[in-house]
């Protein structure tokens, strides 16, 4: 690096794992719900489920899971405010995605 250039801080991924609890799994709707929290964020989101991870910025990536009742999806967050976000999903997993 050249001097007198500032180096960009490095932001370590942290992830959480979460268990999918509505009775529909990860269809259309939860995951636009999961898609427009994590567009409030800059930095990159990933979500893993057995060994495919996808973009968490993504309503089909996200449905391609075929993450069903039952399921455990970690994500994956580089972000400085990365424990906003995947508490915000947190609770979202939790409300069971305010389906009935």
């Amino acid at each position: 690096m050249s001097e007198g250039m500032a180096s960009t801080p490095q932001i370590e991924p942290i992830s959480r794992v979460l268990t999918v609890k509505n009775k529909m799994g990860i269809h259309a709707r939860p995951a636009a719900m999961i898609v427009r929290i994590a567009n409030r964020y800059a930095g990159d989101v990933w979500v893993v489920k057995d060994a495919e991870q996808v973009n968490g910025k993504s309503i089909m990536g996200l449905m391609m899971l075929a993450a069903g009742n039952g399921s455990k999806l970690e994500f994956i967050i580089e972000d400085v405010k990365g424990e906003h976000f995947l508490d915000e999903v947190e609770a979202l997993f939790d409300r069971k995605f305010d389906e009935a």
